[in-house]
C-alpha cells in the first residue's frame, strides 16, 4: 500500500493528535524524538518528488507511520 494515498486527506488536527498520541505511547520521549527524524531524514533523500502538502512532509509522514505501527503491529510483521 502506498503511504501517501493513505495520509493524504489528514488535516493539522489529526496530525497533533497523531504526535500526542505517539509521545503518550513511548517511554522514552528523546529516543521517540530521535527516532522520528532519523526516519525523516531517510525519507527526505529516499522520496524525490516531494510535494508542498503537510501529508508528504517526511517529519510528518514518520510520525504517521510510526503511530500506526505501534497501533497496528501486523504493519510491521509482513
Amino acid at each position: 500500500m502506498n503511504n501517501n494515498h493513505k495520509y493524504k486527506n489528514i488535516n493539522s488536527k489529526q496530525i497533533n493528535y497523531k504526535i500526542e498520541e505517539l509521545l503518550e505511547i513511548s517511554n522514552n520521549r528523546y529516543k521517540v524524538t530521535v527516532q522520528v527524524a532519523n526516519r525523516a531524514k531517510r525519507r527526505k533523500y529516499e522520496d524525490i518528488d516531494i510535494i508542498d502538502d503537510n501529508s508528504n512532509k517526511p517529519i510528518i509522514r514518520a510520525i504517521l507511520e510510526m503511530v500506526d505501527e505501534i497501533n497496528q503491529p501486523e504493519i510491521i510483521s509482513d
